[in-house]
């Protein structure tokens, strides 16, 4: 086995003990955009559930929107799902940003995306959803809030929500990318990949080069900001 798929193991197993993100019985919805970690989380959610502890089933949901274009079909995430023993529900919507003035159409397509995902955890009777962050992503987040909001806060590993007998958790949340991007080229990830003509927000690019350079000052920083997180 490769060292990195050992660091990821490791952290997995550790983040679902520590933060008690699965537990028997569990019936979890996995977000699967079609990132490379997205897809991780399908296989390795897809590998724990043939664990005998704990139980759970997980299946998985990729929402699309109408009014975007994807560079890549549904058939490769399908037939990835397949393999990993997850059943694939894909869904189509769309959104109008000429609508809603007082959002950003990154907002609303964001925001449809998740209905969409909430309705069928609804309907389907599923009390967790898993969403592909990881520790890079949610120290990224923080630093974004610091910067431009002036609140120290990331994104929590698991967060039960109080309109909806359903709970966030983000298995990945120990997971360091460049591990995340080692297990996709391993594994051959094909990323389905949106040509959004309204992405043009810079903001996280530009926290993750600056959380390259805060390593480079402190080869800790990683450990110092998350310890950082978790305490307050």
């Amino acid at each position: 086995m490769a060292d990195f798929q050992r660091r990821i193991d490791t952290r997995l197993r550790k983040a679902l003990r520590d933060y008690r993100l699965i537990e028997d019985g569990d019936k979890i919805l996995i977000a699967l955009s079609g990132g490379k970690d997205s897809l991780a989380l399908v296989e390795l959610l897809g590998r724990r559930m043939k664990i005998f502890k704990p139980r759970f089933t997980a299946e998985a949901i990729h929402v699309r929107m109408e009014n975007i274009d994807y560079e890549s079909s549904t058939e490769y995430l399908e037939k990835f799902c397949a393999d990993c023993g997850i059943k694939l529900h894909v869904v189509t919507t769309s959104f109008d940003a000429s609508t809603d003035k007082r959002s950003s159409p990154c907002f609303l397509c964001s925001w449809n995306r998740r209905k969409e995902m909430f309705r069928l955890a609804q309907e389907q009777g599923f009390n967790k959803i898993a969403l592909g962050h990881h520790q890079d992503d949610i120290i990224q987040t923080m630093m974004m809030n610091l910067l431009f909001h002036g609140h120290f806060e990331g994104m929590s590993p698991k967060l039960k929500l109080d309109k909806m007998p359903i709970t966030i958790i983000r298995p990945l949340c120990l997971e360091h990318e460049d591990d995340l991007r080692a297990m996709a080229k391993e594994h051959g990830y094909k990323s389905q990949k949106k040509i959004c003509p309204y992405d043009n927000d810079t903001k996280r690019a530009e926290m993750a080069e600056l959380y390259k350079k805060m390593e480079a000052v402190s080869p800790h920083a990683r450990n110092h900001i998350w310890n950082a997180l978790q305490s307050k």
